[in-house]
């Protein structure tokens, strides 16, 4: 392979590492309430019934 094909390979790969390593830096934890968090356990709880009742 030429050496411009694995110039253009290496800068591909590092845009997407760097990408999500931006990503990841930026992402902000969500604090819930205890009951925002039961809210959201009861809506995975009907979720997961109605995908079990659907198969």
């Amino acid at each position: 392979m030429p050496w411009y094909a694995w110039l253009i390979l290496i800068v591909a790969i590092g845009s997407v590492v760097g990408g999500l390593m931006m990503l990841r830096d930026s992402a902000n934890k969500v604090e819930l309430t205890p009951e925002q968090l039961k809210k959201v356990h009861e809506r995975n709880a009907e979720a997961d019934a109605k995908d079990a009742r659907d198969r």
